[in-house]
């Protein structure tokens, strides 16, 4: 089984034969049973978050020497950080995203969605032209950052999931490191530059005193997987809804939009693992695990599993209980923007059927996939339009 591009039947076999396995090639736990992850995401206790960043592939010293000279580092801030300082930094990330602030984002998700689709005609990409940029402008938005080069961040977010997730050679880790230490760096002089009476996530760190050094470690992840797991949900959301008989046409009714993105988050979510420590012995599935075992959580193939899913391998939006799906984690390290991930992926739906209900993919062939250790999802989305309605 190759952990970068595992299949939907690998999923399934290790579930049904290992559920808590140890891959030799990379020294990692695999648990895919719905719930054994669940508890280990529920016990901070026994599971610790401080492997839940560090490179698959370790850095070697020069590399971290590109790194060092940014003054590049990734102390425990928040999906990393099992200490006491993660309530507080974490209250104060949630500021930017509580319920009202997310919902009142609707009408500029539409309103973006709308501009691209404009642009559109004939036969295009979706990724490229509609999923890749809107979420880093409504991620930014959301925080009250400006003056960000939309391309340049795409370009250091791509770069530090290759550098962090990927399976890996020494020259491409040279490679991928000038744009994250240019990224750390460009994140470091625009906190240490911010206002901290101002109305914007740098401007709150600083008024919060946290040192600069963490305020960049906790902006670095949160802005590349804020908006490129958006990113991939989106792409994944058109394959599914695209390749399952009406759907497309009845994106409107109420509700099924949003029923739609909860079963592409169970079924093939963005984030497909994750990993954890465990800090004591502790037995999962009949298995003992040592203390100190790196555990990676199969995340996607626990939404398959047949005893927490009836009918599993059935894309059905009108699911019972469906956001029981552990897509965006469980316990207190749940992922702080599900609610903006979710109402992006609903709007972009609705609103780009609503403007091209004879919208198809432009081939039956499976899509290229993106395959690091912990993201996968299509790499483009290659439709016909047809007619385009007037906004």
């Amino acid at each position: 089984m190759d952990l970068f591009r595992p299949e939907p039947a690998d999923l399934r076999s290790l579930r049904e034969h290992a559920p808590v396995h140890r891959d030799d090639r990379t020294g990692l736990w695999l648990v895919s049973r719905y719930d054994d992850v669940r508890a280990v995401l529920a016990d901070p206790r026994r599971f610790h978050p401080d492997n839940a960043l560090t490179a698959v592939v370790p850095i070697p010293r020069p590399v971290l020497r590109v790194l060092a000279r940014a003054g590049f580092s990734l102390p425990p801030t928040l999906a990393n950080n099992g200490t006491d300082t993660h309530a507080e930094l974490r209250r104060l990330v949630a500021r930017f995203l509580t319920p009202a602030r997310v919902a009142a984002m609707g009408p500029r998700i539409a309103e973006l969605t709308g501009e691209r689709l404009d642009r559109l005609g004939g036969r295009a990409d979706l990724h490229p032209a509609l999923a890749r940029d809107l979420p880093a402008l409504v991620l930014l938005e959301v925080m009250g950052i400006g003056g960000v080069d939309v391309e340049a961040l795409k370009a250091w977010s791509t770069a530090s999931l290759e550098l962090f997730w990927g399976d890996v050679t020494e020259s491409r880790q040279h490679e991928l490191a000038r744009p994250a230490a240019e990224f750390h760096r460009w994140l470091t002089s625009r906190i240490k530059a911010a206002d901290p009476r101002g109305d914007d996530l740098f401007g709150a760190l600083r008024a919060q005193d946290v040192p600069i050094r963490d305020a960049a470690g906790l902006c670095y992840f949160l802005l590349i997987a804020g908006q490129e797991t958006t990113t991939q949900l989106l792409c994944a959301a058109f394959h599914a809804v695209l390749r399952h008989g009406d759907l497309w046409s009845r994106l409107d009714e109420p509700g099924v939009a949003a029923a739609c993105v909860e079963e592409v988050l169970r079924r093939n979510p963005p984030v497909s693992t994750w990993r954890r420590v465990a800090a004591e012995p502790v037995t999962l599935s009949g298995v003992d695990v040592p203390a100190g075992a790196p555990l990676l959580l199969m995340l996607a193939g626990s939404g398959s599993d047949p005893d927490a899913f009836e009918e599993p391998e059935r894309f059905c939006p009108a699911r019972p209980r469906a956001r029981r799906h552990l897509a965006f984690g469980y316990g207190r390290h749940f992922c702080l923007g599900a609610g903006l991930a979710r109402l992006e992926a609903e709007v972009v739906l609705r609103e780009t059927a609503r403007r091209f209900p004879d919208l198809r993919l432009a081939s039956t062939a499976p899509p290229p996939m993106l395959g690091l250790l912990s993201f996968r999802a299509p790499l483009s989305v290659e439709v016909e339009l047809g007619d385009l309605v007037p906004a």
